[in-house]
């Protein structure tokens, strides 16, 4: 079910949208002692006055305060499995209790303003204003909570204070709406910053972990995607052949972009399942899962002749054709990299990497000791007519 009005409110980064959610579900004391608070209050009401409007709401304040620190544990629980769509959903309904919550403290205020009930009035209010006070601390990171949740809270308040004859009562209803647009401002505010921090720590997180000039992964990256790898996969190391005379002939701008198409095309040679890193200058890196035992190498040996091929076809710079070749080194998890170290793979990868780069280009493997050329490719070529 979608929500258009809320909607607009959720972060598009999937990453900090369920951050700011955690950050909802941490307030347990908070959301506990506002229930106990409330809950004391309202059986206080009622055991004093006897009305039975008292006790339904004392039951329906009991009623929301429980469901609403179940789902805190539940969301505490479950957290670590919800996919980004349960994190939404979540989201929504922590607003949908708080909403509810709201609602009944709401109409606690309502009732004693309706009996003219003058102490009952002020228990009431208080815990309202309380809780507003509560939910802009815990809350503002996500606006549409407050402001729904404060607009359930204060109506009702609201409509009981001008249905009062005397003018005092309804000049107090109107200022509840200006209470209510500073709980917005508020709100809005503490969202704006706080998101702004997140989204500065993970910008901060990612130039760690990602090269700046393709935005794939840079080595710590690489090897960070590496380390959660499980099962069988394979590492493909790449080397472009003929790059520095073309950024030495064009200048560094040039080289920049093709650098970049380089990226691009590796990215979707590796597909969603993979990784392409860029290691630094023309080198770069693939990680991907592939099957076992020979379908694992001939899978591994396809992924390095493609991403060769797709680097030897033409790119376009600054309205000039270029054309370049690439090198590529081969290991396979269960064929080559059984007790070692990330370095030692590394360093076999690159081995086998320049015995296919001495071999004139195309792919080499690196199968423990023995490192067997295969797959060669002439030398690359330039249709640079600056070249000719």
């Amino acid at each position: 079910m979608r929500f258009p009005v809320l909607s607009r409110f959720l972060h598009p980064d999937p990453r900090i949208r369920r951050e700011l959610v955690e950050l909802l579900y941490t307030s347990l004391p908070q959301v506990a002692a506002i229930g106990v608070t409330s809950v004391t209050g309202a059986l206080a009401l009622t055991l004093i006055s006897g009305d039975p409007g008292y006790a339904v709401i004392s039951l329906c304040i009991f009623i929301m305060a429980t469901a609403r620190v179940v789902s805190l544990l539940r969301y505490k629980a479950r957290a670590a499995q919800f996919t980004d769509a349960d994190v939404v959903r979540w989201e929504r309904l922590y607003g949908a209790g708080a909403t509810l919550f709201s609602l009944t403290l709401g109409a606690l205020s309502f009732r004693a303003l309706q009996l003219g009930d003058g102490p009952g009035a002020w228990v009431s209010f208080g815990l309202s204003m309380s809780y507003c006070v509560g939910m802009v601390s815990r809350a503002a990171i996500r606006p549409w909570i407050i402001l729904t949740a404060s607009a359930a809270l204060l109506t009702p308040i609201m409509i009981a204070g001008m249905m009062r004859p005397e003018l005092a009562y309804n000049i107090g209803a109107g200022m509840l709406v200006l209470f209510w647009l500073t709980l917005r401002e508020a709100s809005k505010h503490l969202s704006a910053a706080f998101t702004e921090r997140l989204e500065t720590k993970h910008r901060l997180a990612r130039q760690a972990t990602h090269d700046f000039l393709t935005d794939l992964p840079n080595r710590a990256g690489f090897l960070q995607a590496l380390s959660g790898m499980a099962g069988h996969f394979t590492v493909v190391a790449i080397d472009l052949d003929g790059f520095k005379p073309i950024n030495d002939r064009h200048g560094h701008h040039t080289g920049d972009d093709l650098l970049r198409q380089v990226a691009e095309r590796l990215t979707a040679c590796v597909g969603a399942d993979g990784v392409a890193a860029r290691f630094g200058g023309d080198e770069f890196m693939l990680l991907k899962p592939v099957a076992s035992a020979e379908q694992g190498r001939d899978e591994a040996l396809a992924l390095a002749r493609k991403a060769v091929f797709d680097l030897s076809m033409p790119y376009l710079l600054v309205d000039l054709p270029v054309c370049i070749g690439a090198s590529a080194g081969i290991a396979v998890s269960h064929a080559t990299l059984a007790g070692i170290t990330t370095a030692q793979l590394l360093e076999r990868v690159d081995r086998a990497l320049y015995v296919a780069k001495r071999a004139g280009g195309g792919c080499a493997w690196a199968d423990g000791e023995v490192e067997q050329s295969c797959c060669p490719r002439s030398a690359p070529f330039s249709m640079d007519p600056a070249a000719a």
